[in-house]
């Protein structure tokens, strides 16, 4: 069992705010950090990692204590990040340019033997004697992977892993770290705003949103099983409304993309262009109503 209870006084852009979290996570499983940029999900990994000092908590890790510091005082215990044995893996890869791939991974642990595994696992025997400059975005990520697991840790950090990568990159880079997961049995936090990534890959996901956990639940329970009769739902801006004769059209955007929807008079009524909507269906019809304030953005994500 590992116990995250820490608190933190963070700065953003609507000023300073609290970043608390109290989870208990398995051993052995997937957890997503998400919420909105700027909750505080990288700095909660870096505090995890021993790269940040919480302003007060505790944290255990198989019944070890990581860190403990109680209010006001001092740490009781703060063991190194050498100490803590965490693999991470930033979004900018960090790897050293002068190195060849074994080398990046020898510079983490000079056991060869493990070095020669995580290539084979990760597709990377070929490359081994290449420099980061010489590889792809893909082939680099692989390597930082393969350089965090070196020491086989007890607990993997990935921030945002993935982000820079192509969709087919993406999905073949999750089903290696799947069966890398799977094989080694190592305990894996992951930074995400990819709904498509917390649910082919994790077990759970907690939710932040201004430093405060509001939701930990299975990615089922949370993108899927919501409290709805629609099938899908998604969030966009109304830019345009227009009729022609009886029908009336919702032109709205989605992200990078615009649809056309058909609405009924009483929608028509109740919209304006500007106004954020949410898109659904109910008994095969697509319906839009307004995004209420109350409602978590999962656009956010």
């Amino acid at each position: 069992m590992i116990t995250v209870i820490l608190k933190k006084q963070l700065m953003g852009a609507g000023g300073t705010f609290c970043l608390e979290t109290s989870v208990d996570l398995e051993e052995g499983g997937i957890t997503a950090i998400a919420g909105p940029s700027g909750s505080g999900k990288t700095t909660l990994l870096r505090m995890i990692a021993g790269l940040s000092m919480p302003d007060e908590g505790r944290l255990q890790v198989n019944g070890d204590t990581w860190f403990w510091r109680e209010p006001g005082e001092e740490p009781r215990l703060n063991r190194t990040p050498q100490q803590r044995r965490v693999g991470f893996v930033f979004q900018g890869y960090a790897l050293f340019p002068h190195m060849t791939v074994l080398q990046n991974l020898l510079y983490a642990s000079k056991d060869r033997k493990m070095a020669d595994r995580l290539m084979e696992m990760t597709g990377l025997l070929q490359l081994r004697d290449v420099l980061p400059d010489n590889l792809s975005g893909g082939q680099k990520q692989r390597v930082a992977l393969a350089r965090s697991l070196m020491q086989q840790p007890k607990l993997l950090l990935l921030d945002e892993p993935l982000s820079a990568l192509d969709e087919a990159m993406k999905s073949m880079l999750q089903d290696e770290l799947l069966a890398i997961q799977r094989e080694l049995g190592v305990t894996i936090l992951i930074v995400t705003h990819d709904s498509s990534e917390m649910y082919k890959l994790c077990d759970r996901v907690v939710l932040l949103e201004s430093g405060r956990v509001v939701a930990d639940k299975s990615p089922r329970e949370l993108f899927v099983e919501r409290k709805t009769t629609q099938k899908f739902a998604f969030k966009g801006e109304i830019l345009e409304l227009r009729s022609i004769d009886a029908i009336h059209i919702a032109v709205i955007a989605i992200g990078n993309n615009l649809v056309e929807v058909v609405i009924d008079t009483a929608e028509k009524e109740s919209l304006a262009p500007g106004d954020k909507v949410v898109i659904g269906t109910k008994a095969f019809n697509p319906t839009v109503r307004k995004f209420e304030s109350n409602e978590f953005d999962f656009s956010k994500l």
